[in-house]
């Protein structure tokens, strides 16, 4: 199912009062003729620009849509005020949900900082599409979500191996788990 975003209305007006402020300007260039005709031209101009603000908004809005193609972007108006609607491609998950953290945050805030090294992934479309929709659902960049996922999935990795190794020469079948102060 596609989630859907409305972004609030646009107040335009800001935008139309700075371009009449500048014609004023330029208009007092101009002499007493020239100001005169801009304050004649001012209303009709108003609309105008709006107008022009408005096709600019709706020609972004078209070319967004092309770039998040199934999802789309609408332009709405509501009065002299537009809006955005969002909607975002149905996306099937396919990855199987990231286990939270069953160490402590601090553990994860070692891991995730420090120096920065950039690799290069190729993931399926449909992987790729996955991610995407669960690091927005955590409310993360995909990168960040897959700081965390490749985090987790070392720390699991890691007391599994440690659970497997015996003690003491021998193997044990009790383990404990937990927070430890």
């Amino acid at each position: 199912m596609p989630s859907v975003c409305h972004y609030g209305a646009m107040d335009l007006t800001s935008y139309v009062n700075n371009l009449g402020r500048e014609f004023a300007t330029l208009a007092e260039a101009g002499g007493e003729e020239t100001r005169a005709l801009v304050e004649r031209l001012t209303g009709p101009l108003e609309s105008a620009i709006r107008m022009t603000l408005l096709d600019a908004l709706s020609a972004a809005a078209d070319e967004i849509t092309q770039d998040l193609a199934p999802g789309s972007v609408e332009l709405r108006l509501r009065g002299r005020d537009p809006s955005f609607v969002v909607a975002s491609p149905p996306v099937v998950s396919l990855a199987p949900a990231v286990e939270e953290p069953t160490a402590p945050a601090a553990d994860l805030l070692i891991a995730e900082d420090g120096p920065a090294a950039r690799i290069n992934v190729r993931l399926p479309e449909q992987l790729k599409a996955a991610v995407e929709e669960a690091a927005a659902k955590d409310g993360r960049s995909v990168n960040a979500w897959l700081v965390r996922a490749a985090t987790l999935a070392l720390q699991r990795s890691d007391r599994d191996s440690r659970q497997e190794q015996p003690v003491s020469g021998k193997r044990t079948q009790q383990s404990f788990t937990g927070w430890v102060r």
